[in-house]
């Protein structure tokens, strides 16, 4: 498992140029208003979405990468059984890449998506996620 951390940013490219020279890599996948890195010291998933809206703020959202979908299941399972609510597991298709994910709201407004990512897919049905 890594965390995820998304981030809204004004400048794509700029972001680019800066988290590639923070993190001494390039990101793992580029895409129109979008980009995500695979960091594996330390295992993050930085994901940014451009975002020209001041009203959106620079945090889009946090999450949990799994490995395989029973940890997503199980996770939604615990998250139950303590008293969490979080969405139904659902098969769905977001950020360029086909997952199953739940979605939970903590109390201060941050939104946590735990997902597995189980491929890619093209560009023009891949957006909207976050």
């Amino acid at each position: 498992m890594r965390l995820q951390l998304a981030l809204n940013v004004d400048d794509r490219d700029g972001a680019i140029d800066f988290y590639s020279r923070m993190f001494d890599t390039r990101p793992a996948k580029i895409e129109a208003g979008y980009a995500n890195w695979e960091i594996a010291n330390p295992p993050l998933k930085l994901v940014l979405f451009e975002s020209k809206t001041e009203s959106s703020g620079p945090l889009n959202h946090l999450g949990v990468e799994t490995e395989t979908t029973t940890e997503v299941k199980h996770a939604a399972g615990r998250f139950e059984t303590v008293g969490l609510q979080a969405t139904d597991v659902e098969e769905t298709v977001c950020c360029f890449a086909e997952k199953t994910e739940t979605w939970l709201t903590a109390p201060d407004g941050n939104r946590w998506e735990w997902y597995v990512k189980r491929g890619n897919v093209q560009p023009s049905t891949g957006a909207g996620c976050g």
